[in-house]
């Protein structure tokens, strides 16, 4: 196949033009977003959904979340990612299949429908966590397009997935938000250094290959700015697979949460990693044959009370 975006193969940094749609079908009044919110989506690269859901399925989500931190025994390990240096959880991967609640959340129609419309195909889940940055030990995400590491290190073909993060407590100016760089979507920036073998193994604690050189960051920064969404339980912010983002370390004593989903159009699965030899696990990124999610309807909590 041909790779359309390389990256970790020359000895400078380079923006290459982004080839892809950001919104990849045409808005219609029946379409889950307004066309204002479309638009400015494929302007900025992001987008912030307030209120998106009510406090008794906020209350239920952040239950599971509690659950799930105070007893990962029944968790697979190596889906438990600890902080660098430390014991305190940092995220749990490939969530949505191992915990029936964080699962109906991703098949919710307020999450994969607005995907769906966005992509203009079915989609299915790419990549999915549990996010936890604690209170006082929650280190920084250093700054990085996703999609950079998805084609060279997953096989990611082109620029049609996106990200959604549902936050499970609030997100304010000083606990370590997500930061973004709005419109740097709308260019490739290339990494230099060859990827090591198992990366994945010490970058999902520390990334230090697939990152962004400064220079190149600063010119982004510098074009672009750099914005920090906030908000409270129940607020989703929706970032597309090449906005420039990274967030700073939590040395407050107020946690941050968020359940984290990528959706993937089903016509955008998986090959044969652009940039190593061997692609990184599946409970990172699902291989094989895309199972489509069918958007689900309804209060969160209607299967468990069923």
């Amino acid at each position: 196949m041909t790779d359309f975006y390389p990256s970790r193969i020359t000895s400078e940094a380079q923006m290459l033009p982004r080839l892809d749609p950001v919104v990849h079908g045409d808005w219609s009044d029946n379409a889950p977003l307004t066309r204002r919110q479309a638009e400015q989506f494929d302007r900025d690269g992001f987008l912030v959904l307030k209120d998106v859901f009510a406090p008794a399925e906020v209350a239920y989500l952040q239950k599971q979340s509690r659950e799930l931190l105070s007893g990962p025994e029944g968790l697979t390990p190596e889906t438990v990612i600890t902080e660098p240096g430390s014991r305190e959880i940092r995220s749990i991967f490939e969530i949505h299949a191992q915990s029936p609640v964080v699962g109906r959340l991703a098949a919710d129609a307020r999450l994969a429908g607005v995907a769906q419309f966005l992509l203009n195909d079915k989609v299915y889940i790419h990549q999915s966590r549990l996010n936890y940055k604690p209170g006082f030990e929650g280190k920084e995400f250093y700054w990085h397009s996703d999609f950079e590491t998805w084609h060279v290190e997953d096989g990611m073909p082109r620029m049609r997935a996106l990200s959604m993060s549902v936050l499970l407590a609030e997100n304010t100016p000083d606990n370590g938000p997500l930061m973004l760089m709005p419109g740097s979507h709308r260019v490739f920036l290339t990494c230099i250094g060859k990827t090591p073998e198992d990366h994945y193994r010490t970058s999902l604690k520390k990334q230090e290959y697939g990152v962004p050189d400064r220079d190149s960051l600063t010119e982004l920064a510098h074009r672009h700015g750099i914005v920090a969404p906030t908000g409270k339980p129940g607020t989703v912010v929706i970032f597309d697979c090449n906005t420039m983002h990274g967030s700073n370390g939590n040395i407050t004593p107020f946690p941050r949460a968020n359940a984290f989903f990528v959706y993937n159009a089903v016509s955008n699965k998986l090959q044969a990693p652009f940039g190593v030899k061997k692609p990184r696990p599946s409970f990172i990124a699902a291989r094989g044959e895309p199972e489509a999610l069918v958007p689900q309807h309804g209060a969160l909590m209607e299967d468990a009370l069923a």
